[in-house]
């Protein structure tokens, strides 16, 4: 509980800037996915007898998480569904809190990418919500980068949390100081990135900062609940996740609709999912 309650503190400042730069629509976006991701759970315990675990805090993150990973031009009804499922195929449907393999915030924006791909666009800068592309989609089509400090301190289009790389990198560094986070895994996740960057000839900054990588890093990969139980794992899903982040971010491909998949970061950590329980079986220490 201790550790959920510290994961709303540390998101707190990027939903604020959320908020103040796209004003009523962002707070109505927290407020539906918060509100569906706890009153799913809270109706899916009741329906099913079991003790109503909503105070633990973990409804709440989840749909706080996932709110921040939409754009501001998603519709309510789809955020509040893709909470909803999240939280009951992704969490409830595994046994709950601590059985769950996947995590349910990355579950529920599968979801949603999947099932309301369209209602993404268009993409709209902070304050004055120009129709723009995202750091990401101008790198694909044009091969150009935006400066970094726009990426940083948020004044270019994208998920209404993930614009303020400067506000994540400070909360993410908040649960690693608290210990609420396992710092292998962002590490792993940056270091990976930086690396393969360097490859391409790329400014990692850009990587680090465009997108959804800081978000997903710091607040979904490190869901002690879907990521490996021992440092060794930690590393080799960390760095399963900044591969396959890039691999997206270079290769990624088109919906049938108008919607370009340019970053990898919901796919890579639940792909990566998938093997945390071997990791933990092959990385598990011996006696």
């Amino acid at each position: 509980m201790k550790m959920m309650y510290g994961m709303l503190m540390a998101l707190t400042p990027a939903a604020l800037f959320a908020i103040y730069s796209y004003r009523l629509k962002a707070l109505l976006l927290i407020i539906t996915g918060v509100a569906s991701a706890v009153l799913a759970e809270a109706i899916y315990q009741k329906l099913t007898g079991q003790k109503i675990t909503i105070k633990d805090g973990s409804a709440a993150v989840t749909g706080l998480l996932l709110s921040l990973a939409v754009s501001i031009s998603t519709p309510l009804y789809a955020l509040g569904v893709s909470a909803a499922v999240g939280i009951i195929v992704g969490k409830q449907l595994f046994g709950g809190f601590g059985k769950n393999i996947f995590n349910p915030a990355i579950f529920g924006r599968l979801f949603y990418l999947f099932a309301f791909p369209d209602t993404i666009l268009p993409w709209r800068t902070p304050v004055d919500m120009t129709t723009a592309a995202t750091p990401l989609e101008i790198m694909r089509d044009t091969g150009e980068f935006t400066p970094i400090l726009d990426n940083f301190l948020g004044t270019i289009p994208g998920t209404i949390g993930e614009i303020s790389g400067l506000l994540l990198l400070a909360g993410g560094l908040f649960l690693i100081y608290k210990n609420y986070a396992r710092w292998r895994i962002p590490a792993s996740i940056m270091g990976t990135v930086f690396v393969l960057a360097l490859i391409a000839g790329e400014n990692p900054l850009f990587h680090f900062f465009a997108g959804s990588l800081m978000l997903g890093a710091f607040f979904m990969a490190t869901d002690p609940m879907s990521s490996p139980r021992f440092p060794k794992g930690q590393i080799a899903f960390g760095i399963g996740i900044g591969i396959i982040i890039m691999l997206m971010r270079w290769y990624g491909w088109q919906t049938p609709g108008e919607y370009h998949f340019t970053e990898g970061t919901t796919f890579a950590i639940i792909i990566m999912n998938l093997f945390v329980p071997w990791f933990n079986k092959v990385f598990k220490p011996s006696r």
